[in-house]
């Protein structure tokens, strides 16, 4: 890869092989050096698409970068807030996101590039001056004069725009004013006065106008007609429904068919090296999809343009893309292979972004901390926290840059302290700056709580229990769906799916508040909720009794089943059991007893607590203090928060082979899992229960 800083996009990136971009493009990254094209017709419409936080907006950027500079390049992001709402004092149906985001496009795509001047768009400026001309009134004028100053813009391409513009806006108003006492729309004659502005004079600016206004004499019953096209356009514009979206459609159009001008003729194609680039973050909101839709269903129709579209989506795919052709990140290292059908959404081709990998991630906290001496399991353990979200392991890694020399020793400690991301501004505890990019900031608060839940069941008690009045059940569906859509639904045992942004979220709920009131409140309502004698619910109640740190509910309970259960169903008890949150100190009754971050589980584990303890008469001492020795331990090596003690990991290799001393009959399940366990703690893995083919959940 050439200048990226980005790891585990290299096929996209690279030169050699050609990645997407250059191949796409035709231009290396960085350089104004033309590179071979992989689809010399119709090219496919990229959309990047995953969860929040998997560096889907890094790439957008990066591809900006390589680009800008060396062939016309456009960066939106569908969030922006300018696709929110029209200007306070304009009016909805003469505005869109769609529209605004043509003229940001634009705009962008106007700059100069190495070789080639400024593009003009005549047929775009034409078509939005006539759309926000039915929104004008002899109230607003210096709005009048600002919007059409932006429009014009567009054409720009030197020092005539002052004087040119300043008499054609004042034509402009002058008729609408003059306008504005008759009967009728007031569009005709502000597209009357343009019509006379652009054929005032010779000008090559005025030419271009012309021929851009000329352009609407195609619009459907225009009857060659220019001016009835353009009031046409204005008209289904603001009618709403499908001829809003015929009339958006229609610019678009207008905007590739201004590009395509741009790139036509030999002279031009001599100076402009490649294709124009356009880069659509967040593609499935307003400002986006109706954008894409625009395009894909113009080159099914056989619109042809030469545009590179690369585009964002949140979540894994979208029912309008259901035809779309499907490639992984890995596969599009030579080619892509794409070959569009008949439906507009096979014009499109889908990139899963996947996680980075171990060695990835190692790459990215050397780059972060050089020269600073980080624990060895650190770039592992990141890994495993983050399940390589390459947004997590950045920050987790900015943390440990800032923090490290500081005294920070776990991945817990990481989170809680402030990291500062920007010179100017104030620090923030590293898992409050994840949520705000990883999770609904609208519903954050609920999110938290309900983190905690294992099911939508336990979601709903959890709402009707303590969220607010207008969350309740309708709530809990529509944070479940919106997760689900995103890219993260929910998993057996967790409403929160997502493993990383699970534990943020917890960590979020635990300093809620001082004394932890919020954290005690949601785990015995949990624990009230489960108070059924199903084997379910008896593990959710225990392993909810452990998170507030009564554990000797945990350790009587696998004690007394130890016997009972089948070795295999007491190992997946102990691992479910063990993958509660642990985050501070609790007394025997699960009341916190500091502020301050305590493990004691190593000690534990390791036995150096034993001869404090006091077994309850009648039970088998050794056997007790053994299965709290290995609860502790198994509690601590699954704990993502925490790096891996290599004495704890041996110490529960010995004593799960001690066990299986006890127990005859599962004797070699025991011995099994004492050879896998510590190698799966090793490895980061989920605890694997020999026997059993099914993925272990023993994260938080």
């Amino acid at each position: 890869m050439v200048h990226s800083s980005l790891h585990g996009r290299g096929a996209l990136f690279d030169i050699e092989p050609p990645g997407l971009a250059p191949r796409l493009t035709g231009l290396r990254p960085y350089q104004h050096i033309p590179m071979p094209y992989e689809h010399q017709g119709e090219l496919p419409f990229v959309v990047l698409a995953g969860g929040r936080g998997l560096g889907k907006s890094a790439v957008l950027g990066e591809l900006r970068s390589a680009y800008r500079g060396h062939t016309p390049v456009a960066l939106i992001d569908g969030e922006d807030a300018q696709f929110d709402r029209p200007h306070p004092d304009g009016h909805d149906e003469f505005w869109s996101p769609v529209s605004q985001a043509m003229l940001t496009i634009a705009e962008q795509l106007a700059e100069p590039v190495t070789g080639a001047g400024r593009i003009s768009f005549p047929r775009l400026s034409s078509g939005l001056l006539a759309v926000a001309a039915g929104g004008w009134n002899d109230r607003d004028l210096p709005r009048i004069r600002q919007e059409a100053e932006r429009i014009l813009l567009m054409n720009d391409t030197g020092s005539w725009l002052a004087g040119f513009a300043g008499r054609w806006i004042g034509k402009v108003v002058a008729k609408l004013v003059a306008s504005l006492s008759e009967t009728g729309p007031v569009v005709e004659p502000i597209i009357e006065a343009a019509l006379e502005a652009f054929g005032e004079g010779v000008a090559p600016t005025q030419r271009r106008l012309r021929k851009g206004a000329a352009w609407y004499r195609d619009y459907p019953n225009a009857g060659g007609n220019p001016k009835l096209g353009l009031i046409l356009l204005s008209g289904h514009f603001r009618a709403g429904g499908a001829s809003h979206t015929h009339a958006e459609r229609y610019l678009v159009r207008a905007l590739l068919a201004d590009l395509d001008d741009a790139y036509a003729g030999v002279v031009q194609r001599a100076h402009r090296l490649g294709r124009p680039v356009v880069l659509i973050d967040n593609v499935q909101e307003p400002a986006g999809f109706p954008l894409m839709e625009s395009v894909l269903r113009d080159r099914a129709d056989g619109i042809t343009d030469q545009v590179v579209f690369f585009a964002t989506l949140r979540g894994h795919g979208h029912p309008a893309l259901r035809n779309t052709v499907r490639r992984t990140l890995p596969e599009l290292t030579r080619g892509s292979g794409w070959v569009p059908g008949s439906a507009p959404s096979s014009r499109a081709l889908l990139v899963a972004l996947p996680p980075l990998s171990p060695d990835e991630t190692l790459h990215m906290v050397n780059a972060a901390c050089p020269g600073l001496p980080t624990p060895p399991h650190l770039p592992h353990s990141i890994h495993r926290l983050t399940g390589g979200n390459p947004l997590g392991i950045a920050l987790i890694t900015e943390s440990a840059r800032q923090n490290l020399p500081q005294g920070a020793a776990s991945l817990g400690e990481l989170l809680i302290a402030d990291v500062t991301l920007h010179d100017d501004r104030t620090g923030h505890p590293a898992h409050r700056e994840l949520l705000d990019r990883l999770a609904p900031d609208d519903r954050l608060d609920e999110l938290t709580v309900l983190a905690a839940a294992h099911d939508r069941d336990s979601a709903f008690a959890l709402a009707e229990t303590g969220l607010p009045d207008d969350f309740g059940t309708a709530g809990v569906l529509e944070l479940e769906d919106r997760l689900a859509q995103e890219g993260r639904p929910g998993t057996p045992g967790h409403f929160v799916g997502d493993p990383f942004l699970r534990v943020l979220l917890l960590l979020r709920l635990h300093h809620h508040d001082p004394d932890h009131a919020a954290w005690q409140w949601v785990h015995r309502t949990l624990i009230d909720h489960c108070r059924g004698d199903s084997p379910d619910h008896s593990l959710y109640r225990v392993r909810h009794e452990l998170a507030l740190g009564n554990t000797d509910v945990a350790v009587a309970h696998l004690r007394d089943t130890f016997l009972r259960l089948d070795a295999c169903d007491w190992l997946s008890a102990l691992v479910f059991i063990a993958s509660a949150p642990c985050y501070d100190a609790y007394d025997s009754e699960g009341w916190h007893v500091g502020n301050e971050l305590h493990d004691d589980r190593g000690a534990v584990a390791l036995g150096r607590t034993d001869a404090a303890q006091h077994p309850p008469d009648g039970v088998d001492v050794a056997l007790h203090l053994r299965v709290r020795r290995i609860l502790y331990a198994v509690w601590q090596l699954a704990d993502p928060l925490v790096l891996p003690d290599p004495r704890v990991t041996e110490r529960l290799r010995w004593e799960l082979e001690q066990l299986s001393n006890q127990r005859p009959a599962g004797s070699e399940t025991l011995w099994r899992a004492s050879r896998d366990w510590p190698a799966d703690a090793a490895a980061g893995r989920p605890f694997r229960v020999p026997g059993d083919d099914e993925d272990q959940d023993g994260g938080h």
